[in-house]
Parts: structure tokens; C-alpha cells; sequence
């Protein structure tokens, strides 16, 4: 699949290309793979294909910016008449209506041929769904392709479509990009949460979510210690964003190192506030790791999640200021994908903390609510590494510009 989004979007409006053949192509790309291996937690193709005949009946003036065009949801979210797991078989219902996103891309005219696996309620930087199949890394067999959006980085990284609905609320649309040497843009949104796409390019990225380009010169700091947790950062990591680094400053950048701000425990403290006091409601056992950001949510009280949301409105303002740049360049992960089961083996909080060791940047541009990107950095001789843009000052568009001279 080399065609871009738009190109082929274009051919399916006009006809040169019909819905059935992305459909029946679809199928025979899936065929002898299993749910490990394709990221699917739930396939639809007989659907899809009902959907795709109707699709090409419709007149070229009714055809939307999406027709025809194949787009997996994350199994976080509900279209009607599939089941959502939401990351585990415990959980699993059938979905009586359509979610609001999954719903824009029917409008769209795209179509839903399936459900990509998902972790448990989108809460693990990995993809381990109780009772169903866990993905496997294209790029590293046995290693975890991250979360929680790991589904869909293994379809778009197996080749097997190229661009799935992803969802990021602490890194969950980047550094399942990363692990798996694709491109994840988290648009920006209010905290935390951000509905977005893994893709192949930034040209498909831009497309989805209908950004021109903003080219100019910018100015650049880069930090690779660690900003919410100690860890050490392999070398190849830190090479690649050097590399990158470089390749901004010849482009005509302003490119500085940077280091961790003063209060970066604290901004840790407000997003794990932030993020476990949405699950005070949650059902389910006490002594796994949801259980145990449960119990977190719940000992927090009204005063300290005000004082949460107050840091967190700050932040953005607060960091520019203090870094004086642009944007921020770091590494996507600490190290290469762990094997599967790494995360899991691990009591709740020592699991939770290795979970922001091995990502201790990601998180922060969930708290801005700014838009970042990780893109995959070519390494001779294995897979790439992830390198990590986030906005400081950019628009959404203006990042994608300066993402893409790293990309390309």
C-alpha cells in the first residue's frame, strides 16, 4: 500500500476504485493471520461488505471525504451491532448505538470493518486484553506492540490497512507508534483524552484530519532525561534524537537542549489525579491493576483534584515560558518493546511505574491538552525508534510541518 490516503480517497469518489475491492482486498490480506497477529479483537467483514455495496450505488455527488475508505475503531468505542470489549471479555457488550467519532467517519462516508484491540479500558501502555488475544509487535515477535492502542499500530504496521482509529490519554496513540514504527499524532484536546489515528505518513495524518501545512522556522528544545520517572534511556534512543536533532538544525531551526522544569513530580501527581479520579465508579476485582487505580481514585478528594485541574490549566502557559521554545523533542520510549507480559507479571504500582518509566514524557502534552507526534526514526540494521514532537506554542498544523521534515 503505497497510494496515499487522499490519492486513494479521491479514486474511490470518483469510482476508479469501488468500496467492494477495498473490502475483498482487505479479506485476503487477513486471510491465515490470526487475532494475535492482525490486532483485530473483532472483524466485520460480512458487514463491511454489505456496506460497500451500498457505498458504490450511491451517486459521486453523495460521496463523502471518506467514501469507501476502510477504517477500523478502537474497541474503546461503540458502533452499533458490534460488540465493544472494552479491552477485556468481562466487559464485553453489544453496542445498541454509535459513538459520536465512529459516527463522523460513517457520515463520512468510510467504512467500519472491524473493532482493534484495545487494553482494558484504554488504562496500560500495553495491550493485553483479559480473556482475548493479545497482539504481537510486527517488529519485535513476542514483544508487546504497547497501548493502548495496540491493535491498531499492529493493522497499520502489518500493512494490513493503512491508517486505524486510535485514542490518547497519556501516550496511548504515540508510543504504540513507536513500538511499532508508524506514525502517531495526538491532536490537541482538552485533557486528557484525544481521538486520533495511527498511520503509514504525516501525508495521511494531514489528511484525516484535514491540517495544510504551516511551515516556518521554529525554535526547539530538546530534553532526554527523564521527566516523570528515573530510568536510564538505551542508547539508540538517544542517538535518534540527536539525529533528529541535527536534521532540525539544518533545516534552519533553533534547536536548544533543555532540561526537566522544578515541578515536574508535581505535574505527574495532578495527571495521575486527573486520570484515576474518572474511575472512582468503576466495577470489577480490587487486586489488579484497575482495581488499583480505582482505589487511588477514590482516596482523592474534591480540593486536591481542583488543585490538579488548576496545575494543569497553567502548565502550557507555564512551560513555554520556561523553555522559551516551541516545541519539544524527546525520545517516545526509554528502551525497545518489552515481551509480552512484562507489565503484567508486575504488582499494580510497581507495574505503574514501570509503565511511566518506560514513557516519561508522553504524558505531559495530555496535561497541556497540545497536540504531539511520534514518528518512527530509521535505524540501520534493526527497527526504528520512535522520536517524540510535542507543541509548546504550535498549532496542530504547524507541528505536522515541522514533524514532517523529520519523517521525510
Amino acid at each position: 500500500m503505497t497510494t496515499s490516503l487522499r490519492d486513494l480517497a479521491a479514486s474511490l469518489r470518483c469510482g476508479e476504485v469501488t468500496a467492494v475491492e477495498q473490502v475483498e482486498e482487505l479479506a485476503e490480506r487477513l486471510s491465515g493471520l490470526t487475532g494475535t497477529e492482525h490486532g483485530f479483537s473483532h472483524l466485520a467483514l460480512e458487514q463491511a461488505h454489505e456496506q460497500a455495496e451500498r457505498a458504490d450505488m450511491v451517486t459521486t455527488a453523495q460521496r463523502g471525504r471518506l467514501h469507501g475508505l476502510l477504517i477500523p475503531v478502537k474497541d474503546l468505542s461503540n458502533v452499533r451491532g458490534m460488540p465493544t470489549t472494552f479491552g477485556s471479555v468481562h466487559r464485553t457488550r453489544r453496542a445498541e448505538a454509535t459513538d459520536t467519532v465512529p459516527q463522523a467517519f460513517l457520515d463520512a462516508g468510510a467504512i467500519i470493518p472491524g473493532k482493534s484491540s484495545a487494553a482494558e479500558l484504554g488504562l496500560m501502555i500495553y495491550t493485553e486484553p483479559p480473556g482475548l488475544a493479545a497482539p504481537d509487535n510486527p517488529l519485535w515477535p513476542g514483544h508487546t506492540p504497547a497501548g493502548s492502542s495496540g491493535g491498531a499500530a499492529v493493522l497499520v504496521a502489518r500493512g494490513i490497512l493503512p491508517a486505524a482509529h486510535a485514542s490518547d490519554g497519556g501516550g496511548s496513540i504515540r508510543v504504540p507508534a513507536a513500538a511499532c514504527g508508524v506514525v502517531g499524532f495526538k491532536p490537541s484536546a482538552p485533557r486528557l483524552a484525544a481521538q486520533g489515528f495511527i498511520t503509514r505518513t504525516l501525508d495521511d495524518t494531514a489528511f484525516l484530519h484535514r491540517l495544510s501545512p504551516e511551515p516556518g522556522r521554529r525554535r526547539i528544545g530538546v530534553l532526554t532525561q527523564p521527566l516523570f520517572a528515573g530510568s536510564p534511556v538505551d542508547d539508540v534512543h538517544l542517538r535518534a534524537v540527536d539525529a533528529a536533532a541535527a536534521t532540525l538544525r539544518e533545516a534552519g531551526h533553533d534547536v536548544v537542549e533543555v532540561h526537566p522544569y522544578p515541578s515536574a513530580e508535581e505535574t505527574f501527581d495532578a495527571f495521575t489525579t486527573i486520570f484515576t479520579a474518572k474511575l472512582v465508579g468503576l466495577p470489577g476485582p480490587a487486586e489488579d491493576l484497575v482495581g488499583w487505580l480505582r482505589a487511588h481514585g477514590r482516596a482523592i478528594s474534591s480540593n486536591r483534584l481542583a488543585a490538579a485541574d488548576r496545575h494543569a490549566d497553567h502548565l502550557g502557559r507555564h512551560l513555554a515560558g520556561y523553555w522559551g521554545v516551541d516545541a519539544l523533542l524527546t525520545p517516545m520510549t526509554t528502551t525497545d518493546p518489552p515481551a509480552i507480559g512484562h507489565f503484567a507479571l508486575l504488582r499494580p504500582a510497581e507495574n505503574f511505574l514501570e509503565q511511566t518509566r518506560w514513557s516519561p514524557w508522553g504524558s505531559l502534552f495530555n496535561m497541556t491538552g497540545h497536540a504531539a507526534v511520534s514518528v518512527p526514526w530509521p535505524v540501520p540494521g534493526r527497527p526504528p525508534v520512535g522520536v517524540h514532537l510535542g507543541s509548546l506554542t504550535l498549532s496542530d498544523a504547524a507541528l505536522l510541518s515541522l514533524a514532517r521534515e523529520l519523517h521525510e
